[in-house]
């Protein structure tokens, strides 16, 4: 049997796993981290609507009926492709072929001290982060008798107006109007400040003219300020200076402006294109190694005459992209090149506020919110986290109100010989 190694447990590399023949491959599987998780709802854990166990899912469970496939934790630290061989934090892996399927990280378009001082919904990880210092502002707001001060706590900056940025923005606006009046009764929602920033002349870029239209609408109820054509030049010191020069102070920032591929040690700079994306052929080969690298996913870069920049960086892409490239691995030869299906856009602004684009038909409102929640409903992995999930949005939706708002501060205890001393 052939030896597959896939980079990475996402949407792209999880369903190609699932989908290679068993009786002709061995697989192996690397990602940092052992669970897969569902991307489209980290707001959702950033604004303490669900938990992050709720929209992950352990690796090893999803495999465990496939026996010709295992996981392995660890950090890629080289790949070696003269000599077919990955490294990891832990090991080194032999391999026939090699699928990268690493996904994207955070694009702060070179100012990279951002990643220090802003906060981000881009993993499991900075979601749960970003809930942390959300609660942190409303509990210290609360606590706050220097009203300027006050204001300045609860003065949140969203960065990026694409799906992430008006869904964490919404969930925001949900909380200064539903949620402060009914929890923190020491807080003025007036004194709370929501504003989302977008580069470009409308929201969602990549959806209908529609669907921005609402969406804008949607967040101005919710009282979320928006400004469109309005860069970040920088953040200092809680200081953000914008293109035209002018400068505000912003408590917490939170980046979802943009992402580029996950940087690939090893992966030689002439298959890097545009946005740290790895180069590929119309069969998500890299050229030349077309016999045994390939790269599929955000990651990968795909430039056809419909998407001359790469196809979205999205689930559906991913996925897609991932069963053409099963069907000619177990087919034994590439005859069947990719062909993206749009199957639409959707996002959600809040409680029965949502857009979905399909095809040339616009759906908003309450249709639009009950289509978004089914289809990601689907989407999430195990009937246990899908009952959770629904459980959550359903309690959410008769009180407003969630056990979740939990600020939990990791400690650590000094060892001592008895509980007592």
């Amino acid at each position: 049997m052939e030896r597959i190694i896939i980079i990475g447990g996402g949407f792209a590399g999880l369903n190609l796993a699932k989908h290679l023949d068993k009786s002709k491959f061995e697989v192996k599987l690397i990602d940092r981290n052992n669970f897969h998780s569902f991307p489209p709802l980290f707001y959702q854990v950033a604004s303490s609507g669900l938990d992050a166990s709720n929209i992950s899912f352990p690796l090893r469970r999803e495999f465990h009926k496939l026996k010709n496939v295992s996981y392995h934790m660890g950090h890629v630290k080289n790949i070696d492709l003269a000599a077919k061989r990955v490294t990891t934090s832990y090991e080194t892996i032999d391999y026939d072929r090699l699928v990268i399927a690493a996904g994207s990280t955070n694009n702060y378009f070179n100012m990279e001290n951002l990643g220090e001082s802003t906060f981000g919904i881009k993993t499991v990880a900075q979601a749960s982060h970003t809930r942390d210092e959300i609660l942190d502002r409303l509990e210290r707001g609360a606590i706050s008798h220097d009203p300027e001060r006050r204001k300045q706590l609860l003065s949140f900056l969203v960065v990026g107006g694409g799906p992430s940025g008006v869904e964490i923005a919404g969930a925001l606006g949900e909380m200064k109007k539903y949620v402060l009046p009914r929890e923190y009764p020491e807080l003025n929602p007036d004194d709370m400040s929501i504003v989302l920033v977008e580069g470009q002349d409308k929201l969602l870029g990549a959806m209908s003219e529609k669907a921005s239209a609402k969406a804008m609408q949607d967040l101005k109820d919710l009282m979320v300020e928006v400004r469109l054509n309005t860069r970040l030049d920088s953040y200092r010191d809680k200081v953000v200076t914008f293109g035209d020069g002018t400068s505000e102070y912003w408590e917490t920032l939170i980046w979802t402006a943009g992402v580029k591929g996950e940087p690939m040690p090893g992966i030689p700079d002439n298959l890097i294109g545009r946005g740290g994306r790895i180069v590929v052929d119309d069969f998500n080969r890299v050229p030349g190694y077309e016999q045994s690298l390939y790269a599929i996913g955000d990651i990968a870069l795909m430039t056809t005459k419909d998407y001359p920049n790469g196809h979205p960086q999205m689930a559906q892409p991913a996925l897609q992209q991932s069963k053409n490239l099963a069907d000619n691995l177990n087919r034994g030869s590439f005859s069947s090149p990719f062909h993206y299906k749009d199957k639409g856009s959707m996002a959600t602004i809040g409680r029965h506020k949502a857009v979905v684009d399909l095809g040339n038909t616009f759906f908003c409102g309450l249709i639009a919110w009950f289509m978004w929640m089914f289809i990601h409903l689907l989407s999430i992995l195990g009937m246990r986290n899908k009952l959770n999930v629904l459980l959550n949005w359903f309690w959410n939706y008769i009180t407003y109100s969630t056990s979740l708002r939990l600020l939990f501060r990791p400690t650590k205890y000094p060892l001592r010989k008895h509980w007592g001393d």
